[in-house]
This record gives C-alpha cells, sequence and structure tokens, in this order.
C-alpha cells in the first residue's frame, strides 16, 4: 500500500530505489564523466615530472664514536661522562629544528631550485619545501632509527639533500656538545685554580703563625740562656726530642730557633710544603691544554648507505589516478541527478500547461 501525501505539501524525498533508476538511465553520461576526468588526471601524470626519493636511516652513536668527548671525564674529575643516548638525543633535537631547516631552505635547496622555481611566495616555497624533505622515526623500530627523506626530480640532487641536511644537523649538535664541554671545563679549571689560591693562602697563614710560635720560643730560650739543646741521658734522648713542640720548642735552643726563623723569612714560595699540591697543578695543567676535535667525534650512525634513487616515485601517481576516477565518479553523478531535476521540472511545468 502506497503512503498517501497530504495535498498541497511538497517533498524533496526521493526513494533510493527511485534514484537508483535515475542514475542507471543516465549511466552513459556518468561513465562519460569518470572516463573524462580520468584521461585529464592521466595526462596530468604522463606530463608531470617523475620524481625520485633518497632515504637515510640513522641509529644512535656507539661509545667509541663519542670517545673524544669523555676524554679526561673520570670519576675524581668531576665531570658527568657524556651517554651514547644523550648525544643522540641532541644530535635529533638539532635534525628536528626549525632553525636548521629555515638554513638549509636558504643555503641549500634554494640555490640548487632553476631560477623560475625561486619566484614567488617564500612562504609558499617553504610550505613545498616541508614535502620535499622530511624526517621522523621508523615506525616499530626499538632500536630508535630515524629516517630522513628527499625529493627531487634529480636522483643526484635528492641524495645530495640528504647527505648535506644530516650533516649540518651533525655539525650543529657537534657544536652545541663542544660548547657545553668546554663549559664544564672551564669551571673546573676556575675550582682548581681557587683550590690552589686557597692552599697556598692557608700555607702562607700557617707559615705566619709557626714564625710566631718560633719568635716566643726563641724568647724563652734567651731568657733561660739556652743557645742549644741539653744532653740527655741516652734513654730519654728519643722521648724528649720528639716532644720539643709547642711549649717545649725553647729547649731546640736560640740557635736553631733563629736558624729556622731565618729559612721560613727568606722562603719564596711555600708550595713544596703544600700537601697535593702538585697533583692539583698536574690535573690544572691537563684540563688546560686539553683540546676537543669534533672531527673525530660521530652523534650518529648510518644504518647503510644513501643509494641513488634509479627510478621515480609511484605512489604520487596512482593516488592521483585513483583520485580522478573518484572526482568523475562524483561528477557523473551530481551532472546525472541535476539533469534529472531539470527533466522533472520541465515535465511538471507542461503538465501544468
Amino acid at each position: 500500500m502506497q503512503k498517501e501525501r497530504s495535498p498541497g505539501i511538497e517533498t524533496d524525498e526521493v526513494d533510493v530505489l527511485e534514484l537508483w533508476q535515475v542514475l542507471w538511465s543516465r549511466k552513459l553520461l556518468i561513465l562519460s564523466c569518470i572516463v573524462l576526468i580520468t584521461a585529464a588526471a592521466l595526462v596530468y601524470v604522463s606530463l608531470k615530472t617523475p620524481m625520485y626519493e633518497a632515504k637515510s636511516f640513522i641509529l644512535p652513536p656507539t661509545k667509541n664514536d663519542i670517545a673524544q668527548l669523555n676524554y679526561g671525564r673520570t670519576e675524581n674529575s668531576g665531570l658527568e661522562v657524556f651517554k651514547p643516548k644523550d648525544v643522540y638525543e641532541i644530535y635529533l633535537r638539532a635534525l628536528q629544528s626549525e632553525s636548521l631547516r629555515r638554513k638549509f631552505f636558504r643555503t641549500v635547496y634554494l640555490p640548487n631550485l632553476p631560477e623560475g622555481s625561486r619566484q614567488g611566495s617564500q612562504d609558499a616555497l617553504y610550505d613545498r619545501f616541508g614535502k620535499v624533505l622530511t624526517v621522523g622515526p621508523v615506525a616499530g623500530d626499538s632500536a630508535g632509527r630515524y629516517l630522513i627523506r628527499a625529493l627531487s626530480d634529480d636522483p643526484q640532487m635528492s641524495v645530495k639533500w640528504v647527505t648535506r641536511f644530516t650533516e649540518m644537523a651533525s655539525d650543529t649538535a657537534k657544536k652545541t656538545l663542544v660548547e657545553d664541554a668546554d663549559t664544564e671545563v672551564k669551571v673546573l679549571i676556575k675550582n682548581l685554580e681557587q683550590q690552589i689560591r686557597s692552599a697556598r693562602e692557608a700555607a702562607r697563614k700557617q707559615r705566619e703563625d709557626q714564625i710566631a710560635r718560633l719568635q716566643e720560643a726563641l724568647k724563652v730560650a734567651k731568657a733561660v740562656n739556652l743557645s742549644k739543646p741539653p744532653i740527655i741521658a741516652s734513654g730519654m734522648n728519643a722521648e724528649v726530642s720528639g716532644g720539643m713542640q709547642g711549649t717545649l720548642t725553647y729547649m731546640r735552643g736560640s740557635q736553631a730557633i733563629e736558624a729556622e726563623l731565618a729559612n721560613l723569612r727568606a722562603r719564596e714560595s711555600d708550595d713544596p710544603f703544600v700537601a697535593d699540591l702538585r697533583e692539583v697543578q698536574e690535573k690544572l695543567d691537563f684540563y688546560r691544554n686539553l683540546q676537543l676535535n669534533p672531527a673525530v667525534i660521530e652523534v650518529f650512525q648510518q644504518d647503510g648507505a644513501i643509494e641513488v634513487p634509479d627510478s621515480p616515485v609511484r605512489l604520487g601517481r596512482l593516488l592521483i589516478v585513483a583520485g580522478g576516477v573518484f572526482a568523475g565518479l562524483v561528477l557523473g553523478v551530481l551532472v546525472a541527478a541535476f539533469t534529472h531535476l531539470v527533466s522533472s521540472e520541465r515535465g511538471r511545468r507542461l503538465e501544468r500547461v
């Protein structure tokens, strides 16, 4: 039983079966749209310049790769040892930094474009560059690998871009690491210099204190007319001699005390009498002469060689053709529906006349 519609009320609801019949009756029109748009997509793909993709896989460095950074960083130095994981994180930050991408865009990417391609908006060119060079982690990889990809119509150029971008990120990371290491070494040098100054000042004050004690002992020795140490029985000689310090210093005699005072006053340097001073000075000389060579530092490992691509990327072409088929189908359905509505409207007008 057909549902009755209220008189005077029009509805735009269309039965699915009726819609299918309409589209089927205009299948040639829909097919023509599909063929037309797909043909246009094929022409575009055939005229489009083929793009070649170069890839570079990178891994964290080994301990041997960063051995130069850890030169002089022992447990006794107070300097923290660089670990491969920490170094790799600094490299990844440089690799994904906006500043590095901008620098590469200005100094490498733009100069290698044809003169005509460099014209226009710089923002538009940079947006395009964002699709040309991409960096990202390898999905599902537990080793922490990252993938750098570059697209170019020249296979050699795509390899050059990947290689140069990797090197620029490496140089940036090395500069950061070496500057951090140098800063830590400079702080250590200042601490060692302060330690030496403090030790020398303490030795100077100790010498002044010793002179003051000997002066008092000299007064006592002169007061009792003791110019030489007294002769002590053999049984007590070692015991009393060892106790001639403090209040018994005067028993060494005024001659010995005056000689020691003369030596202390004429002493030019207290360094030979400062415990462990030479060890600290050697340590200071070592870190003052420490020079890190960035050329022997590697902040990442390259997983395999960067191969020159010998065939263009095909995925983009397939997507364009598939998009053309879909666009032709949608356009065909819309045109068929529009022509049906136009025909229906004309029929209603003729019936009214």
